[in-house]
Formats: structure tokens, C-alpha cells, sequence
């Protein structure tokens, strides 16, 4: 093992004994008891874990285990600060549905009555570890400070850079209704939300939210865990976000299937959809979106037009940081897919054109 991983190693050990109740509070909390038993009812609960639509073909797959000690090229961090806009997010009004993007794969959409905040991670590092996920220079800049009072706060899984303990730690006064895939408020009821204010949602199911709402918890392929040996015992979703005559699409974490077409045809065309670009590898091929993937997908989704999320924060595969819109252009421009590229913290507001300004050129 490399000196650095061994350090990393002696780091956690550290963390744990330094932080002692902190660090375990930060893995969460699987479903137990009467939770776990309401689970046990669900068609696509089985064995004791959730399971994707269709055979999970990471099965298949050789891995390679030792694919995280090869060395990554110096070009997976920027070399100098992203560009960002700073928004005062408080005072920001609008009539047409706004979102500002903050990197990796946290929104807030802005309506005229509400505020949706989604995946939110405000930290300097995804996980318990700094040293393992640690965020690009210009992407830490909004804090859970900044943000408005969320009417809705919408997660998509329980992996560390969508659900981050800390981050919800300081929102959750100011968060109203939170919305989550079944067996993910299991985590939130740990950390102190109030039961009578968090709705889990399985794949199709729908809730009907004050402020002119409608959220529907759609499938998506991945998986889930916190912890080793706990794999699939929340579920993972994307989501119908319908509001002011208005349909968007998060498609969270989730590889490329024929779940894309379904979710176009009985719930779009959509107006945008938010779809996963990079941290894509040869040892997850399956759970997360490949290369130009994206455009392929926004094709089945029916939608106008496609902004990428989940690249441009934090380094969590071996390609180049800017790679992933690098690939994604020219497969949607193929295709002939509209593409809205904001820099962090730049409103879009719906019907706009897109933000097309090349901000990412560089090493």
C-alpha cells in the first residue's frame, strides 16, 4: 500500500478516536424494527435489500480492486479555482421556475411559492474522511447559511456526496418537508428530523406538496449504502418535479436502462433534466451514467433541454475533471440535444436560453 493510502488509513483511525460519537453519527442509520418490517412488504424489497428493475449487471463485471491505488493523472483537480457567481439566494424572486446549481449534484429550484433544495452538500469534503473527498477550489463557496428556507428538501440516495450529515445538521431548523426514497429516513430520524415532516417515497409513488408541488419518486439504477456489508437496505430514486405547469427531471445516480424511456413516456416531455455527466468507471459501469451517456438519456426522457450535474466538485474516478462535459457536448450536440452549462451558483431560469459559456477550459 502507498504511503498516502497508509496515511489515510492511520487518519481514519484517528478521526474516530478523536471524534469519537461524531464520526458515527455521520454513517447514519439503517432501517430497524417497524421500519425495516414496512419494507419487507415491498415488491422491490427482497432478501432483506432493495433491487434494481433489471439484473444487476455488475455482477458481470470484472473489477479491479486495485484500481483506486493506480496513480491519477494531476488533471483529475483543476489547477486553479472554478468560476462561480455569487447569488443572493434569500432575495432572489422569480416567476418562472430558477435553479441555481452549487456543483456535483446539489440544486435549489426556486418557484414563485416555494424553494426545492436537492442532494445538498456544503462542505470542503464528501464522507467522514477529508482526506478521500475533498472539493474543488471554488466550489465551496454557499453554505447552508446562505440558503433560504427550504419548503422542500429532496435526496436521491444515501451515498456521502448526495446525503451529507453535516450539511442537514445546520439546515434542519430551516427545512420544512423532506422528501426521500424509502428507508433513507431511517438516516434523517437519527440526526433529529421529526418523523411527522419526512415523506418516503418508493419508485411511482407521488406526493402532493403546499406551494403547487407534485413529486414523484421514479426508478433509477444504482445502489446504496453508508457503511461496508450494509449494501441496498435504503433505496435509491430519481424524480418527477411538477410545478406552475412545469415538469423537471432528476435523474440522482443511476446507469444508463430502458427505465429512461418509461419515465419519458408516462411522465414527460420534460422542460429539463438534471442527469449525472462524470465520475463515471470500469468498476461501476452499470450504476452511474458512461461518457455521452446523458444525451441519450435526455433523448428518452423527452426533454427541452439538459444540464449535467455530478462532476465539478469532487474527484471520485480517474478521468480528468473537465472530461465529463468534454465528452458530453459532442454526444449531444450528435443527437441534437440542448445543453445548459451554468457556472456554480448562476441562476437558470426555464425558457431562458442556455448558458452555453465555456467556463471549464482549462487543466
Amino acid at each position: 500500500m502507498t504511503k498516502r493510502y497508509l496515511w489515510v488509513g492511520l487518519s481514519m483511525i484517528l478521526l474516530v478516536i478523536s471524534t469519537g460519537c461524531g464520526f458515527v453519527k455521520q454513517l447514519g442509520k439503517k432501517p430497524k424494527g417497524e421500519a425495516r418490517a414496512r419494507l419487507d412488504t415491498l415488491l422491490n424489497y427482497k432478501n432483506g435489500s432493495f433491487e434494481n428493475l433489471a439484473e444487476d449487471s455488475n455482477a458481470s463485471v470484472k473489477h479491479n480492486r486495485w484500481l483506486f491505488l493506480r496513480k491519477r493523472p494531476k488533471t483529475v483537480r483543476p489547477t486553479r479555482e472554478l468560476p462561480w457567481v455569487k447569488t443572493d439566494l434569500k432575495t432572489l424572486q422569480v416567476s418562472v421556475p430558477t435553479v441555481v446549481w452549487f456543483g456535483h449534484s446539489s440544486l435549489l429550484i426556486k418557484t414563485r411559492q416555494s424553494n426545492i433544495l436537492i442532494d445538498p452538500i456544503f462542505g470542503n469534503h464528501a464522507g467522514p474522511v477529508p482526506e478521500l473527498l475533498k472539493a474543488f477550489n471554488g466550489t465551496t463557496h454557499y453554505h447552508a447559511e446562505d440558503m433560504p428556507p427550504i419548503d422542500v428538501l429532496i435526496i436521491s440516495h444515501d451515498h456521502y456526496d448526495h446525503l451529507d450529515y453535516r450539511t442537514l445538521k445546520k439546515l434542519k431548523p430551516f427545512i420544512r418537508l423532506a422528501v426521500v426514497p424509502k428507508g433513507v429516513g431511517s438516516d434523517l430520524i437519527y440526526w433529529g428530523f421529526d418523523p411527522k415532516k419526512i415523506i418516503e417515497l418508493n419508485w411511482n409513488q407521488s406526493a402532493i406538496l403546499p406551494g403547487d408541488i407534485h413529486i414523484t419518486a421514479t426508478p433509477s439504477q444504482h445502489k446504496s449504502n453508508r457503511t461496508f456489508g450494509a449494501e441496498n437496505k435504503t433505496l435509491w430514486a430519481s424524480y418527477v418535479i411538477q410545478t406552475g405547469g412545469y415538469r423537471l427531471f432528476y435523474g440522482g445516480d443511476g446507469g444508463y436502462g430502458p427505465y429512461f424511456k418509461k419515465i419519458g413516456k408516462h411522465y414527460g416531455p420534460f422542460d429539463i433534466a438534471f442527469l449525472e455527466c462524470g465520475q463515471y468507471s470500469p468498476n461501476w459501469p452499470w450504476t452511474h451514467l458512461w461518457f455521452g451517456q446523458a444525451a441519450q438519456a435526455a433523448v428518452d426522457l423527452h426533454a427541452r433541454l439538459l444540464q449535467p450535474i455530478h462532476w465539478a466538485k469532487f474527484v471520485e474516478a480517474g478521468q480528468p475533471w473537465n472530461e465529463p462535459i468534454k465528452k458530453l457536448l459532442p454526444a449531444a450536440e450528435k443527437l441534437g440535444v440542448e445543453i445548459n452549462v451554468p457556472r456554480i451558483g448562476e441562476p437558470y431560469t426555464l425558457k431562458d436560453p442556455p448558458k452555453k459559456v465555456v467556463w471549464w477550459d482549462f487543466k
